[in-house]
């Protein structure tokens, strides 16, 4: 190889080095001064979808103004459960209830079913109730289609909550209690701090942010 041939190979692997380097220049990554981040990234925090209107999570002491009434219960739900606990929430905010409303709910399903759209149990059936909710066809509920439709029975549910005069400022298991009229008035109570922390979940945060 000669000298020059040496020469013109070298300057070849450098002008296209050079032409890389002005490509990759020419598409430079803008970043938005108040953010710091790519438009695409901007856009995606942007678009992502918030409950009740807040891109945070609320404050516990919102979730729980009081001292939970007894010893709380706990259980480590599953995906399915989750999703359940997450259409008892969003339809708190379908019903332009806050989330106050929306650990009552859940709540009330942890007792009633443990967040399982329960179809008929047979013998083991609490009369004629399914759903998670337990809510009976024969009580006015609706039919069993509609009481085991997440959305329908929590759309029961809060219609139900709507109609307690003052159910903000009530202990949980009673506004719970006024709507269900179940034979264990008190049982809601047991569930609030799991309850708050599953409406927690759905803005990610919280113990069971992992489990959905």
């Amino acid at each position: 190889m000669t000298f020059w041939t040496t020469i013109a190979k070298k300057t070849a692997v450098v002008g296209a080095g050079l032409g890389l380097m002005a490509g990759l220049a020419a598409t430079p990554a803008i970043i938005d001064q108040t953010t710091g981040n790519t438009p695409s990234v901007a856009v995606e925090q942007a678009e992502k979808p918030t409950l009740f209107g807040k891109a945070s999570a609320p404050a516990k002491q919102d979730l729980v103004p009081g001292t939970p009434q007894g010893p709380q219960e706990r259980f480590t739900p599953t995906a399915e459960q989750m999703a359940n606990a997450e259409e008892i929430v969003k339809t708190a905010e379908k019903e332009g209830l806050p989330e106050r409303a929306a650990v009552v709910g859940v709540a009330t399903s942890l007792q009633e079913s443990k967040l399982i759209n329960l179809g008929h149990l047979g013998a083991r059936n609490d009369h004629d109730s399914q759903g998670l909710f337990q809510q009976r066809p024969s009580s006015g509920w609706g039919t069993v289609e509609q009481i085991t439709d997440p959305e329908y029975s929590s759309t029961a549910f809060y219609k139900g909550l709507k109609q307690v005069d003052g159910w903000e400022q009530m202990p949980l298991t009673r506004a719970a209690q006024i709507v269900q009229v179940s034979a264990y008035p008190d049982a809601y109570a047991q569930w609030e701090e799991m309850a708050a922390d599953i409406v927690l979940a759905t803005h990610d945060t919280g113990p069971y942010a992992d489990n959905k």
